[in-house]
């Protein structure tokens, strides 16, 4: 036996041993692994085991695992290390069948599958699966035909509230309400959230166990996924489902949701230590992080104790280390998320250790895209803000882009300039802009300036009046407590002995207890409750002022202001700050007075503001640069911040302009249903829309491709609605060339099964050349093919062959002249005549 085999062998038996198999009878439990053919193991070859097992003709032996019975359970078959274990997979069914066995894991020491005969394919697995959890696994045999068959209808999950209990409990937090729809008592699941559902039934029904929802904030995606857990749980294609989250106030959020509409038929519990506990349940809801610590996942888990796995948030809990916990379980995936992919930067091969986080952002989601099996970018349902806005669901805010001398200047060009005399005493002069706001520089009369103007044009309440609930986003932790503070002695002065210092509250991870503060904000009962009016429940607290937290998941319906008090520069991070403002919410049902009541002329929220003081709105519609790649310079030090998680590295030296500063400009303006460009950005429901129109249909099934490329130039693209064009459309299809018209249209009426790349196209190209022409000086094919590719792709060799500027070739990095001088004299001519002829050049553009 080589090497290779007796280490494999020696890493296999370890990990069967860690996962609870052995060799030999353990007091009353027996042996359970089998070695395959008539192999057997006494106790005193222990130390012999891993390199003299093999002595047949026949090479890596399988292992035979039994269950609890003694009965073949699940056929290991084993490979060498310099070997793929796939190799092993049509021997190790073979084999399986014969035993009767459903289960096989093909490894060969470092790389580990599980396969489940029923379910089709082999999964990636880092540990192998206990004997109990396989046991507990094999009880749930997978039905996708009963999956796809089951009707889903508006009442499929149903929240019902009692009679003067719906504003105290059942309304009081968002996440117990969105997705529903007001039928006297009862909320029933929208039309768009059943679309999502059915959207999932018909990817399993292509065989597809893996999904990808991205849905607006405020669309609803946990009850959702309430109704999609029942519908797997109902049709025994799961036996339990485990919820992952990102955060911790998330957690209790799903939990609550999950076990008041689900409550009836199934348990919902949150993974703590308690192992017992999660496996009395059905629903298992838990932060990623609790599974990460001390790879808890690993040792506590067997990759077969959930059946279907959710993702919430999936870019940003399948990111990173948090991947291996996804990935560990296997059998269904869903992935949900508000973020959309067509605004992310594109990634620069050639310079992988880039900072830009605009870049890191796009990796992270087009992976997320490849993980949910998305691979060509198109979720498997799509409901945007602009939808949830037009079909009445969601609002769009009024901006109020306020802009004080400073911050105008800071916008500038030139920038903000500062000067001041340094330690010893010499005269300086130092030049900020905008993006080093939000590492050095804060001006206390910019502070006060900003929140003046924010208490004076914020929305006030429509019942008590007082300041709305509102969200400010600050630059750090420091300028957190800043503003904090600031507003508290305004608010004091605007209304005396009402808020005793608790009108603003600092939530960030300096703050003890800041998760609860964010849950208390929304059951409205921060720092207390009903301050201004006894029958009116709402938070006494009426600014969170945070800089990482409360964004991505958190729900809060009645929130009427946002702040932008600092400049935003990742357009997720904007998406999901302008996303925690489009719930709707009828106010009065937090009043509990009926005669008040009729004295609320606008009790339903129609609006919310969002104060922009760093013209970020208008970067974001004007001047962001959705194609570009960024080439920044590495940071010199690090910079101590907040993301809602622990502080880290060095604090840079901060600046403070103590002047005085006014408002420049101040105006408001109301999105509209055409939203924010960043909103527009949506493109990918040109699919639908295109499969909808019957002229269109009519004609590509007539073949009258001039016809349809003329009518969707003229009537489909460049409309107010969508805002469609082909640029969009080619940057979204991510492909490394550039797309025709008819192409996109051919593959949206399934002419062709995917948008082939640069290379296949090159290939296919050639391979017509070479069937045409026939070389016969094969040693002289790999020269030929590289000029072959070299024409058709590059203008700068194309010139140069033509012009015959052959000297130029010397410092060409694609061709060069030893390269030429390796093609037969007769093909120099033949193929650029070849190419000019045949070959569509423009297809190959990137």
């Amino acid at each position: 036996m080589s090497v290779k085999e007796a280490t494999a062998r020696i890493k296999i038996n370890k990990l069967l041993e860690e996962a609870g198999w052995r060799f030999f009878a353990d007091g009353p439990l027996s042996a359970n692994i089998q070695l395959e053919p008539s192999i057997t193991i006494k106790t005193q070859d222990l130390d012999a085991l891993g390199e003299n097992f093999e002595k047949s003709s026949k090479g890596f032996i399988d292992f035979l695992l039994l269950n609890e019975k003694g009965f073949p359970f699940i056929v290991l078959e084993a490979k060498s290390e310099d070997k793929s274990p796939l190799v092993g997979k049509e021997q190790a069914r073979k084999y399986a069948r014969s035993q009767n066995c459903r289960f096989v894991i093909l490894s060969n020491g470092n790389l580990h599958y599980f396969w489940d005969l029923e379910r089709g394919n082999p999964y990636v697995i880092t540990t192998f699966p206990t004997p109990t959890s396989v046991s507990g696994y094999q009880k749930t045999v997978p039905d996708p035909k009963r999956l796809v068959e089951e009707l889903v209808d508006d009442d499929y999950i149903v929240l019902t509230q009692r009679p003067g209990y719906a504003a105290e409990v059942a309304w009081k937090n968002e996440a117990e309400r969105p997705g529903f729809i007001e039928a006297n008592s009862l909320r029933f699941l929208r039309p768009y959230q059943k679309k999502a559902i059915y959207a999932l039934q018909c990817a399993v029904k292509d065989g597809k166990d893996r999904f990808l929802f991205e849905m607006a904030t405020g669309t609803g995606k946990t009850l959702t996924s309430a109704a999609i857990i029942k519908l797997f749980l109902r049709t025994a294609n799961a036996r339990r489902v485990l919820f992952l989250v990102d955060r911790l106030e998330l957690e209790d959020q799903a939990k609550k949701a999950f076990s008041k509409v689900l409550a009836n038929d199934y348990q919902t519990v949150i993974y703590k230590e308690n192992r017992d506990d999660w496996r009395r349940a059905e629903i298992v809801v838990t932060t990623v992080q609790s599974l990460l610590f001390n790879n808890k996942y690993q040792q506590l888990f067997s990759p077969t104790d959930f059946d279907f796995v959710i993702s919430d948030e999936a870019h940003r809990s399948i990111g990173g280390n948090a991947r291996a916990v996804f990935d560990y379980f296997i059998g269904y995936k869903l992935g949900l998320t508000a973020t959309p992919r067509d605004y992310l930067k594109k990634f620069e091969k050639g310079k992988p250790t880039t900072k830009d986080p605009r870049e890191f952002e796009r990796r992270l989601l087009l992976d997320t895209y490849r993980t949910f099996g998305c691979d060509d970018g198109q979720p498997t349902y799509r409901y945007s803000l602009l939808d949830g806005v037009k079909d009445g669901f969601l609002i769009n805010p009024t901006v109020v882009d306020a802009r004080s001398e400073i911050t105008t200047q800071l916008l500038s060009d030139d920038g903000f300039v500062v000067e001041f005399k340094d330690d010893q005493g010499e005269d300086q002069k130092e030049t900020f802009k905008q993006r080093e706001f939000e590492k050095r520089f804060f001006a206390d009369a910019t502070n006060q300036l900003f929140c003046k103007t924010f208490l004076e044009h914020a929305l006030r309440d429509p019942i008590s009046n007082e300041i709305g609930k509102s969200i400010i986003f600050a630059v750090s932790q420091n300028h957190a407590g800043k503003i904090a503070q600031i507003l508290n002695l305004m608010a004091d002065k605007m209304f005396p002995g009402k808020y005793q210092s608790d009108f603003a509250v600092q939530v960030t991870s300096q703050i003890s207890d800041a998760q609860q503060f964010t849950i208390n904000f929304t059951n409205n009962n921060l720092l207390g409750s009903a301050n201004f009016l006894p029958s009116y429940k709402t938070s006494k607290a009426r600014v969170c002022v945070t800089v990482g937290m409360m964004t991505t998941g958190y729900d809060c319906p009645d929130l009427l202001n946002l702040g932008l008090f600092r400049p935003i520069f990742s357009p997720t991070d904007f998406i999901q700050i302008k996303g925690r403002g489009t719930r709707k919410h009828n106010f009065l049902e937090q009043l509990f007075d009926d005669g008040h009541k009729e004295l609320v002329k606008q009790p339903s929220k129609t609006s919310y503001k969002l104060f922009d003081f760093f013209a970020n709105c208008e970067y974001f519609e004007e001047e962001y640069n959705y194609d570009e790649i960024l080439e920044l310079p590495k940071p010199k030090g690090k910079v101590k911040g907040d993301d809602g998680g622990d502080d880290t590295g060095t604090e840079v030296s901060t600046y403070e302009h103590l002047g005085a500063d006014i408002i420049s400009t101040i105006k408001e303006e109301a999105v509209g249903y055409e939203g924010m460009k960043i909103d527009r950005m949506f493109y990918e429901k040109f699919e639908d829309t295109i499969r909808e129109n019957a002229t269109i249909v009519e004609a590509v099934e007539a073949g009258q491709w001039d016809k349809v490329i003329d009518y969707v130039n003229r009537e489909v693209f460049d409309k107010p609605n969508e805002y469609y064009t082909l640029d969009k459309l080619r940057k979204a299809a991510a492909v490394d060339r550039r797309l025709g018209l008819r192409e996109i249209l051919e593959k949206i009426f399934g002419l062709i099964p995917r948008f082939k790349s640069k290379d296949e196209l090159l290939e296919e190209e050639f391979s017509k050349f070479v069937a045409d022409f026939k070389p016969q000086e094969a040693e002289s094919i790999p020269a030929i093919k590289n000029f072959f590719k070299a024409y058709v792709t590059s203008d700068q060799i194309r010139h140069i062959i033509e012009f015959e500027e052959y000297t130029d070739l010397a410092t060409n990095s694609i061709f060069s002249m030893r390269d030429l001088k390796a093609v037969p004299m007769q093909y120099r001519k033949l193929i650029p005549d070849y190419i000019k002829d045949y070959v569509p050049l423009n297809q190959f553009a990137a």
